[in-house]
């Protein structure tokens, strides 16, 4: 592969591309930049989001069983598996802590109840990400309608919970100020009510300004020498991607500003 593909190249993103040989090619490869991925590197993981399927999807390999996949897969495996087990004790005694009618006195323990939960949720719906991702790209799971369902829902659902629960950190951080600063005169009842309005209202702004992704992410099969590939895939118009920077920016940054 030293030649390159003299003006008749069909990888995108101002990727390379190279042929076996420069007077009778009988293949080609395309090299991608940063960012990029896919046989012709027509898929972009660039801006705000990650992409599993784009950081792991092609170290999966087809037809071949979980323990004989590569290292790099295995590791990322085991990784999960840690992190979920953490992840759900974790949510689970927060959850058990925070359930308590003492701590549920004032709007904080509502806050904390919420982030709990969002965690719980969090965490349990990477773990299922991630396993569905290998099992398809393994080709164990290939029901169209299952694996349409979920490139749909969970990276929505996910955005949703990993913004409620910066919020509602930054609700407790508040919380305490006010807290503090009112002293004797702080009302615990009218506290739980505004804690209560304020999560529906985050509620309601969050999934409102996240719901677009939905409507633009489907499924993508790409036929390369391992077979076909099955990808999640979002594709943005440009307006839309300025705004989907911006929406990603607003939501990580904002709840660190109050």
């Amino acid at each position: 592969m030293n030649y390159d593909c003299l003006g008749q190249s069909s990888c995108e993103g101002g990727s390379q591309c190279f042929q076996d040989d420069h007077i009778c090619p009988s293949r080609s490869v395309c090299i991608c930049s940063p960012c990029f991925y896919g046989t012709r590197c027509q898929f972009s993981v660039n801006g705000f989001g990650l992409s599993l399927d784009g950081i792991l999807g092609y170290h999966i390999q087809a037809h071949i069983d979980l323990f004989n996949q590569p290292s790099i897969v295995l590791f990322s495996l085991s990784v999960v598996i840690v992190s979920m087990i953490v992840g759900l004790i974790n949510g689970i005694l927060s959850l058990i802590t925070f359930q308590n009618r003492q701590v549920c006195e004032v709007g904080c323990g509502f806050y904390l109840l919420g982030s709990s939960i969002t965690t719980l949720l969090t965490t349990v719906m990477f773990g299922l990400k991630f396993w569905i991702l290998v099992l398809a790209q393994m080709t164990v799971i290939s029901n169209r309608l299952f694996l349409q369902i979920q490139c749909i829902s969970f990276d929505f659902l996910l955005r949703v919970c990993l913004n409620m629960d910066q919020w509602l950190n930054a609700c407790v951080a508040i919380e305490s100020t006010i807290t503090l600063l009112k002293d004797l005169n702080f009302n615990k009842e009218k506290s739980k009510r505004n804690a209560k309005i304020v999560i529906i209202i985050l509620s309601i702004c969050i999934v409102s300004t996240n719901i677009y992704d939905s409507f633009h992410r489907h499924l993508i099969d790409e036929e390369n020498e391992d077979g076909k590939r099955t990808w999640c895939i979002a594709t943005y118009p440009s307006r839309l991607q300025t705004y989907n920077s911006f929406i990603h920016t607003f939501h990580f940054f904002a709840p660190f500003m109050n």
